[in-house]
């Protein structure tokens, strides 16, 4: 069993920074992933980290602005956020899946991962 903790949310400003946090227990994993959900929408996949050899993909709507990493000795998952938007509102959700092989665009599919978190919200104002 994986347990998944995410931390860093909150509110911030346009234009602005934040750093999410993804606490991983449990088990070894070999994908991760963030998501993003708005009120009203489906749930997004923006950022993986994927793969044995930990190759990245990201969603066009972030790309070049969020950043994902991790630090295995903390076990522990990131998303640097910069140049936030208000469309980059809404809860976001750390998730992984211990096994198997993922193509860049199933890295970002909610499917393709067996665990997730709690969520963190994410607010930005104009």
């Amino acid at each position: 069993q994986v347990q998944l903790v995410e931390s860093g949310g909150g509110s911030v400003q346009a234009g602005g920074s934040l750093r999410l946090s993804c606490r991983l227990s449990g088990a070894t994993v070999v994908n991760k992933a963030w998501f993003r959900q708005a009120p009203g929408k489906e749930r997004e996949g923006i950022a993986s980290l994927y793969g044995t050899g930990g190759a990245t993909n990201y969603a066009d709507s972030v790309k070049g602005r969020f950043v994902i990493s991790q630090d295995k000795a903390k076990s522990t998952m990131y998303l640097q956020m910069d140049s936030v938007d208000p469309d980059d509102t809404g809860m976001y959700y750390c998730a992984a899946s211990r096994w198997g092989y993922l193509t860049a665009a199933q890295s970002l599919l909610p499917a393709s991962y067996d665990y997730w978190g709690q969520g963190t919200q994410v607010t930005v104002s104009s």
